[in-house]
């Protein structure tokens, strides 16, 4: 996983990517036992951060984008690139590997 020293409002992504605040693992089962870090399922649901501008199609137009900021979406398992901002985990992804949004 990169780790960068940026603020996350600098990070603006590009196109149709999309970036996430990735949702914490749970740190142990319904039973009760804790599991370490690496049984730790990798989590699939995050919260959009900030949003491109859309794809640009090939006659020129844009489509805008399905997702808005402060939406929780779950998303591909695999996709995406890992990011480490301060503290926190983040995912920068295209719009087609979210699969839907959570309410």
């Amino acid at each position: 996983m990169a780790k960068v020293a940026l603020p996350v409002s600098t990070v603006k992504p590009l196109g149709d990517r999309v970036l996430l605040k990735v949702k914490a693992a749970e740190g142990k089962t319904v039973g009760g036992i804790f599991l370490p870090d690496t049984a730790q399922e990798k989590p699939q649901i995050g919260t959009v951060i900030a949003v491109g501008t859309g794809k640009r199609n090939d006659d020129g137009t844009q489509t805008p984008m399905e997702v808005k900021v402060n939406e929780k979406v779950l998303y591909s398992k695999y996709a995406g690139t890992e990011l480490k901002l301060g503290d926190e985990d983040y995912i920068l992804l295209s719009q087609q590997d979210i699969l839907a949004t959570v309410i």
